[in-house]
């Protein structure tokens, strides 16, 4: 983490502000089918009689299960593609996610300690708040708190994807932020509706720099309907004004 982040959340919380990937329940029900075979065929084997027919039954259900797993996906709940492209995708991913993560945060984090007057000016709107990049700082860790974080970093990478006007570069870093923000199997997945939903879907198919647009203005009115409110009314809001209150001589 750079040194300037550390300073910017430090700074807040002394202020009194504040393994292993578990198995799919695809790859799980896939494995009890599997192990059910496994043990139907041990209790085949002890009947003589049964042998040869539990036998040719069994090896024909093994080359089936082998041709499934050499075509579908380690990760996905489809198996209409293969690993090796996936792996391929999740690569590109990866580069592009780690590009859009790194300029989403620099506005954001690197930042100074916030005025007492650009504190009290966060009351009057979530604009206002929104714009000063000291006021994103410390909304941010109260998102933190309450487990919705990714709300602001996904409009973080909105922001600094709409500046983007490489062909190239759109196309990387939509996909990025389609498995980080968008994508039903991401851990950081945003709360949007289906309308909003198919839209992304059909941008998509040749992505451009207005691509999340819709999606931006949706996680950005749930936060200033949502989480603004409650921050304004936070325990963390309010030690970090009475703290710079107490550090500002009243003129």
């Amino acid at each position: 983490m750079p040194t300037d982040v550390i300073l910017a959340e430090n700074f807040l919380f002394s202020l009194g502000i504040h393994g292993e990937t578990p198995m799919g329940s695809e790859r799980m029900a896939m494995r009890k089918r599997q192990m059910s075979v496994q043990q139907e065929s041990m209790a085949g084997g002890t009947a003589p009689a049964q042998q040869e027919p539990n036998q040719n039954e069994t090896q024909n259900q093994t080359q089936n299960q082998t041709q499934r797993g050499n075509n579908a996906c380690c990760f996905c709940w489809c198996c209409c593609c293969s690993c090796s492209w996936n792996e391929e995708r999740e690569e590109r991913n990866r580069r592009a996610s780690y590009d859009v993560k790194a300029e989403a945060t620099a506005d954001c984090e690197d930042s100074p300690p916030p005025s007492l007057e650009e504190v009290r000016s966060w009351t009057q709107s979530f604009d206002r708040l929104m714009s000063c990049p000291a006021g994103r700082v410390a909304f941010r860790l109260f998102l933190r708190t309450e487990f919705s974080e990714e709300n602001m970093l996904f409009w973080l990478a909105c922001e600094e994807f709409n500046k983007e006007s490489n062909k190239t570069a759109i196309e990387e870093k939509a996909r990025a932020i389609y498995e980080d923000y968008i994508s039903i199997l991401s851990p950081k997945e945003v709360s949007l509706d289906s309308r909003v939903r198919e839209v992304i879907n059909r941008n998509m198919l040749e992505p451009s720099s207005k691509t999340f647009d819709d999606a931006q203005v949706q996680i950005y009115t749930l936060m200033q309907r949502d989480s603004y409110p409650r921050y304004m009314n936070s325990p963390a809001y309010k030690n970090l004004l009475n703290s710079l209150s107490e550090q500002t001589p009243e003129a």
